[in-house]
C-alpha cells in the first residue's frame, strides 16, 4: 500500500498554477525522455487551451521517494468556483499560490477561504520570483493579513512559504538563492507539512464523490476520495443519494492516477482518489458505502448562480445554414448533458415558449458551454444576460463584485467616473512610482455587465481588470449600461460598399461589404442614442448623368468584430445573440421593423 499524500493547486487565474502542474510532473519522470512535452499539459480542453486558462478541475499523480502524491489543478477564474469549492474536501492540503508582483487578488481570497473552512494547512508558493516589480515580502506580508482576515487558526497561520519560478520548474526556500534549479524543495516542504493519510483497510467503505466525467464506452463515471476503508472492482455498493435515497450497484471498473493517465485497478484504499464507473445515476455529493451500511457524509453545498440568460430556439431567416442541432428538443438533450457534469449550472424551460433558462457563475462560465454548443453544431439565439436576485430578511438583493484595476493614472479619474455611474463605490486607491494607479471597488454585476469593452478603449488596452463575486447586498437602484442606440437592417440581401460608405457617418459599422443581411439584424452601432433602421444593400442608381463623385472610391473602415462574451455584453434587453457554428451575429429580438415601432409605442 502507498503513503498517500492528495494536493491542491489553488491560485488566481494567470499565477501560475498549471505551469507549477508542469513542473512537477516533468521532474518526476511523468514524460518520457523522447516524449514531446506540451506547456500547461494538465489544460487539454480546446477552448482552455485558446484562452489559457483553466476552466475544469483535473487529477494527476506523481511518485517522491515513497510516497504517491495526488495533484488536482483547479481553475483560478471566479466563475467557475463550483469546481474549487469541491476538490478541496478531496485533499489534504493546498499549495497556495500568489504573483510576487500582483500579490493577493480577489480569487485568492474565495480559494484560501475554502481551504481554511476545511481546516486545511496550506503552502504558500510565491511566484514568479524573477519579476522586475517583484515585492516578495510585501506580498508575503498581505498573505499574511489575508489569512488573519479569514480567521485563520494559530496552527494554520504558521504556513511554510516556498519562493520559485514554475515556468523555469525552481523552488527554493531562499528567495536570493536560485542555484538548485529544481522542484525538490517544495515537494520536502510537502512531506513535511502533510503527514500520509491514515486509515484501515478493514473500515467499512465510505467514498464521498466530488466531480463527474463520461466516457462514450462505459458510461458516467464518479470522481472522489476513499475516506476510509478499501474499494474493489466487482463488489456490490451502497449509495446514499443527497436526498437520503439509498440504491445499491456494482461497481464495473475502478480507476487510479499515475502520472496523466488513469490505470485499471482491482483494489483501491484509503486516501487515494479514484475514479469509478457503474452507476449512470449517481451525482456530486453522493456516498458510496460498503454494501448494506449506509454512513453518507454530509453533503455538498455550492454555491448559488448569480446570473442567467434565456437560450432560444433560433426563429431567424438564416436558421439551419450552418447548424445541425436546431430545435429545443436538442438544446435540452445538450443542456441535460451538461448538467451531469456542471454543477454550478442551473437550467430551467420557459414557459409559453421554445426555449430554457440557463443560469450560472457568471458570463464566463455560461459563454463557454454556449462556445462548445456551436463547436458541436448548435445553433439557437440567446438573451441578454440578467442577474439574480434574492430576497434577504425581507430586502430586495442583488449580487456585487469586487473589481480591482491597475491602469495608467492618466485614466483613473475617467474609470472612477465611468464605475459611480455604474453604480461602483470606489474602496480604496493607490499610486505606484511607476505612474501606475492601484483601484478596488465594490460594484453591482448588473453594472460591470458589457462594461469590459468600454473599460479597454478608456484605458488605450494599458488597464488590467480582475472581477470576483463577493456577496448579495441590497438592489442598488435603476441603472443605465449602453449609452448608444445600433443601426438595423430593413433589407435582407448581402452588404455592399456603396451603402455601407455612406452608413459610415452615422456610427461604426459591425459588418464588411459582401456580408448577408437580414430584416432586424444589426449592422452598426449608432452614434446617437436612439436605434436607426437603415438599408446596408442599396447599390448605387445607373444613370448616363455624369456627376462630380462617380469616380470617387470608395474607403470602408474596418468593422468591428464581436467575440461570443462581447456580443453577450453589447445587446440590450430587446436583442438576442444568435449562435450559430460559422457566425456569431446580433437581432432585434422582434425582426419586423413596423411591429418592433408598435412594441415600443405601448
Amino acid at each position: 500500500m502507498d503513503k498517500i499524500i492528495n494536493i491542491a493547486v489553488v491560485a488566481h487565474v494567470d499565477a501560475g498554477k498549471s505551469t507549477l502542474v508542469d513542473a512537477l510532473l516533468q521532474q518526476n519522470g511523468v514524460f518520457d525522455s523522447h516524449a514531446e512535452v506540451v506547456e500547461q499539459v494538465m489544460d487539454s480542453n480546446d477552448i482552455e487551451r485558446e484562452r489559457g486558462i483553466t476552466i475544469y478541475s483535473k487529477n494527476c499523480a506523481i511518485r517522491y521517494k515513497d510516497y504517491k502524491i495526488n495533484i488536482v489543478d483547479t481553475p483560478g477564474h471566479a466563475d467557475f468556483s463550483s469546481e474549487v469549492e469541491r476538490v478541496i474536501r478531496t485533499v489534504d492540503t493546498v499549495i497556495l499560490l500568489v504573483d510576487s508582483a500582483e500579490g493577493v487578488m480577489p480569487q485568492t481570497r474565495f480559494v484560501l477561504k475554502k481551504a481554511l473552512e476545511q481546516n486545511l494547512r496550506p503552502i504558500l508558493f510565491i511566484n514568479k520570483i524573477d519579476k522586475k516589480d517583484a515585492r516578495i515580502q510585501e506580498v508575503v506580508d498581505m498573505t499574511f493579513d489575508l489569512f488573519v482576515d479569514l480567521n485563520a487558526t494559530d496552527e494554520q497561520l504558521d504556513f511554510p512559504i516556498v519562493y520559485g519560478i514554475a515556468k523555469q520548474g525552481i523552488a527554493t526556500l531562499d528567495p536570493n538563492d536560485i542555484s538548485n534549479g529544481n522542484i525538490t524543495p517544495l515537494l520536502e516542504t510537502i512531506l513535511k507539512q502533510v503527514e500520509p493519510y491514515k486509515g484501515n483497510e478493514n473500515d467499512d467503505l465510505q467514498l464521498q464523490i466530488s466531480s463527474l466525467g463520461y466516457d462514450g464506452y462505459i458510461g458516467r463515471l464518479g470522481i472522489g476520495r476513499v475516506n476510509t476503508g478499501k474499494i474493489k472492482a466487482g463488489e456490490l455498493v451502497t449509495l446514499v443519494k443527497n436526498n437520503g435515497e439509498e440504491t445499491s450497484f456494482k461497481i464495473t471498473k475502478l480507476f487510479v492516477n499515475e502520472g496523466l493517465d488513469k490505470r485499471q485497478k482491482d483494489v483501491a484504499y484509503y486516501g487515494d482518489i479514484v475514479t469509478i464507473a457503474g452507476c449512470d445515476h449517481i451525482s456530486i455529493g453522493d456516498t458510496i458505502c460498503e454494501h448494506g451500511k449506509p454512513n453518507p457524509l454530509p453533503p455538498i453545498e455550492i454555491e448559488r448562480p448569480t446570473l442567467s440568460m434565456n437560450f432560444l430556439v433560433n426563429n431567424s431567416p438564416f436558421a439551419g445554414k450552418s447548424g445541425k442541432f436546431l430545435t429545443s428538443r436538442h438544446i435540452k438533450a445538450r443542456l441535460d448533458k451538461e448538467l451531469e457534469t456542471n454543477v454550478g449550472l442551473e437550467v430551467e424551460e420557459l414557459p409559453g415558449s421554445d426555449g430554457f433558462k440557463v443560469s450560472g457563475r457568471g458570463e464566463l462560465h455560461l459563454s463557454i458551454l454556449l462556445e462548445n454548443m456551436r463547436r458541436e453544431g448548435y445553433e439557437l439565439s440567446v438573451s441578454k444576460p440578467q442577474v439574480l436576485y434574492e430576497t434577504i430578511d425581507g430586502v430586495k438583493c442583488e449580487p456585487f463584485e469586487t473589481v480591482i484595476i491597475n491602469t495608467p493614472s492618466d485614466f483613473a479619474s475617467t474609470i472612477i467616473n465611468d464605475l459611480q455611474e455604474r453604480k461602483g463605490l470606489l474602496l480604496s486607491m493607490t499610486t505606484s512610482e511607476d505612474n501606475y494607479t492601484h483601484l478596488e471597488f465594490s460594484a453591482p454585476t448588473r453594472g460591470l455587465i458589457g462594461y469590459r469593452s468600454s473599460f479597454i478603449t478608456n484605458t488605450k488596452g494599458e488597464g488590467i481588470m480582475v472581477r470576483s463575486f463577493d456577496s448579495y447586498k441590497p438592489y442598488a437602484g435603476d441603472l443605465s449600461t449602453r449609452k448608444n442606440g445600433v443601426l438595423v437592417s430593413m433589407e435582407t440581401g448581402k452588404t455592399l460598399g456603396y451603402s455601407l460608405f455612406n452608413l459610415q457617418d452615422r456610427g461604426q459599422l459591425i459588418v464588411g461589404p459582401a456580408t448577408d443581411v437580414y430584416v432586424g439584424m444589426v449592422v452598426g452601432i449608432h452614434n446617437r442614442d436612439n436605434d436607426l433602421n437603415v438599408n446596408p444593400c442599396k447599390n448605387k442608381e445607373m444613370s448616363n448623368t455624369r456627376s462630380k463623385s462617380a469616380d470617387d472610391a470608395i474607403a470602408l473602415v474596418k468593422p468591428k468584430t464581436f467575440t461570443l462574451e462581447e456580443a453577450l455584453e453589447f445587446i440590450e434587453d430587446d436583442e438576442y445573440v444568435e449562435v450559430t457554428p460559422d457566425d456569431i451575429r446580433i437581432r432585434k429580438s422582434i425582426l419586423d421593423p413596423n411591429e418592433r415601432f408598435r412594441v415600443n409605442r405601448k
